[in-house]
């Protein structure tokens, strides 16, 4: 395995770092705790969760991965070799069964102690904000077109002034940010600037062959500023380990389970993907391997967050931390893009 550090800290973190949205609901709990074996096993450090995975968010399932996790900490003892992130939902439709008062100090405090409860831990390494609370473009929307009737109001200094809060407590230790965009990045780095504030120190969003959006603005920012990617969906829900276009996807796969989970299906990604393919097959490598290489070594990339649905997957995604991609495959990977530039954003 490798390491870095979490930008501006001591932290050491695995460069793989594994990823759990499909505890609770595509995995039980034993398959979750068997995967964290193996993942601690082969060196990994860094976890990451949220409290409204399992994905999809349902009111029956919510915390449930976190539970999971909580209660390999308490069988295993290895809470202390650990870094966990876990995060605080947005607001929206999708999640209006857990809260709807958004990012507002209630909302954040009751959401750390909830998730510390589950976890059964007394501190989170690292804390998140899943998603802005503000109208943007996240999640598959391409361009940002404003919205006069947003009602939000400018809240990065209370936000940072109540995890401010939280972090002398001693629950959390640093905080990041996800699905973020440039602006609102800026935003909470100026306010941590002007007033001696936590600073964010992650973005977590989504990376991979299929949507390099993060290439634009938000790479310059994350090198220039220091705030580096937790890269999400590296494998783009498991349709760059080519199992879709191959035929040979199990019946409990994301895609076939949850149809809906389209953002790397379209006809522009699918095309873009079987390119992909035939060239890791040509350089005698899995695309998934690949496919996870190219996102590791990014400059920008702090750690890459993988997720499986069972130890074989899990393992061969692993080992990808292990694969150098030549100048030669790069520049073929870079002319793919340039035919066909990020068909899932």
């Amino acid at each position: 395995m490798k390491y870095t550090n979490l930008p501006k800290t001591n932290i050491k973190v695995s460069k793989i770092c594994l990823g759990t949205m499909t505890w609770g609901n595509q995995n039980t709990e034993a398959q979750g705790h068997a995967q964290m074996d193996l993942a601690f096993q082969k060196g990994i450090n860094f976890f990451d969760v949220a409290e409204m995975y399992p994905v999809p968010a349902t009111a029956e399932t919510y915390g449930s991965t976190e539970s999971i996790i909580g209660t390999w900490f308490k069988k295993t003892s290895n809470r202390e070799k650990i870094v966990l992130a876990t995060k605080i939902a947005g607001n929206g439709d999708y999640t209006a069964h857990i809260r709807t008062n958004g990012f507002s100090p209630d909302a954040i405090k009751d959401a750390v102690n909830q998730s510390l409860k589950r976890l059964q831990t007394d501190y989170i390494d690292l804390y998140q904000l899943h998603w802005p609370e503000r109208t943007t473009n996240t999640f598959g929307v391409r361009d940002y077109k404003h919205d006069p009737n947003d009602e939000w109001k400018d809240n990065f200094n209370e936000v940072l002034h109540t995890l401010d809060g939280i972090i002398g407590e001693g629950k959390i230790r640093q905080v990041g940010v996800s699905n973020e965009k440039a602006w609102g990045t800026m935003r909470y780095l100026e306010e941590s600037n002007k007033h001696n504030l936590p600073r964010m120190i992650s973005i977590q969003n989504a990376y991979s062959l299929l949507n390099r959006v993060f290439e634009g603005d938000m790479a310059e920012i994350a090198i220039r500023e220091d705030i580096k990617l937790l890269a999400y969906s590296p494998m783009a829900f498991g349709v760059l380990s080519g199992k879709y276009i191959k035929g040979i996807a199990a019946e409990n796969t994301r895609l076939k389970l949850f149809p809906r989970f389209a953002r790397y299906s379209s006809e522009q990604a699918t095309e873009a993907t079987k390119q992909y393919l035939a060239l890791a097959e040509e350089h005698n490598l899995s695309l998934a391997q690949m496919s996870l290489a190219f996102v590791t070594h990014q400059p920008f990339v702090l750690s890459n967050i993988i997720g499986a649905t069972n130890l074989e997957q899990l393992e061969e995604n692993i080992d990808s931390i292990s694969v150098k991609l030549s100048d030669e495959l790069l520049e073929k990977i870079n002319a793919i893009h340039a035919a066909i530039p990020n068909p899932a954003p």
